[in-house]
Parts: structure tokens; C-alpha cells; sequence
């Protein structure tokens, strides 16, 4: 029976966790070894953060449209002063173009948090997992005894 699953050397998918890991070489997984299973932790046991993914896009979007009024600005002036606004358009395309970069730097720093709330999360869960198995085996092992 082929069990697909994620190589826990390197990471790739495998297709049959009973065959040696066709990208690392890996050896094959035994059916007791729970390391790289889909099913570790599922979507709806992470928080969705619904809330950052939102301030994430605004972020990103009021950087495009830093680039646009940049544009623009650079435009007018052109058509009006021509290149007597050169300088004045140089440093205000700097200071734009910088609080842009800021700006999606922001959104990407919002994603980071989220993917750092879900690791955070996911190690929750799977250390939840692990003690309540050691309890488990605990409780078999002292009514065995």
C-alpha cells in the first residue's frame, strides 16, 4: 500500500513512503514513523488572521499607489515646468519611491507575522500531541506494572 507523504529528510513529496526518497536517497519510511504525514496538523487548526492578511494588502496596495502618483507627479511636472522641475521631481521621486519600498516591506513583515503565528501554532499542536501520547503510554505502562 503506497502512503504519500513528504520526504522528512529534504522536504519533497513521495509518492510511496515505502520506496528510498527519489530526490535525497532518504530510506523508506516504516508505517509506525509518523514523521512527514499529511495529516500532522490540518488547516482548521490554525488560525486563519484574518485581520493582518487584510492590513498585509493594504499595505502592498498603498505602495502601487505611491508609484502611481508618482508617476503622475512626475508627469504634471514635466508638462507644466518641463525640465526646470527635474531637481524638484528627482528628490520627490526619491522620497516617494523609498515610502513605497517601505510601504510593501510592511505588507511582507505582516506576512512574515502570519507565518510565524502559524509555526507557532503548528509547534502547539504537535507538542500537545506528543504529551498526550506520553500520557497515554504513561497510563498503559503503570496499569501494565
Amino acid at each position: 500500500m503506497a502512503i504519500e507523504l513528504t520526504c522528512p529528510e529534504c522536504a519533497t513529496r513521495r509518492a510511496d513512503a515505502s520506496q528510498p526518497c527519489p530526490t535525497c536517497g532518504a530510506a523508506p519510511v516504516r508505517p509506525e514513523d509518523k514523521r512527514g504525514r499529511e495529516e500532522e496538523v490540518r488547516d482548521q487548526d490554525l488560525q486563519p488572521y484574518v485581520t493582518l492578511r487584510y492590513i498585509a494588502r493594504l499595505f502592498k496596495i498603498l505602495a502601487i499607489l505611491m508609484v502611481v502618483m508618482l508617476i503622475g507627479e512626475v508627469v504634471t511636472g514635466l508638462v507644466t515646468e518641463g525640465q526646470g522641475a527635474l531637481i524638484t521631481l528627482l528628490g520627490e521621486a526619491t522620497r516617494l519611491l523609498v515610502l513605497a519600498g517601505l510601504m510593501w516591506g510592511g505588507g511582507d513583515i505582516t506576512l512574515l507575522l502570519i507565518d510565524a503565528g502559524h509555526d507557532v501554532r503548528v509547534a502547539r499542536i504537535i507538542l500537545g500531541r506528543i504529551h498526550s501520547e506520553l500520557s497515554k503510554r504513561s497510563e498503559r505502562t503503570d496499569r501494565a506494572a
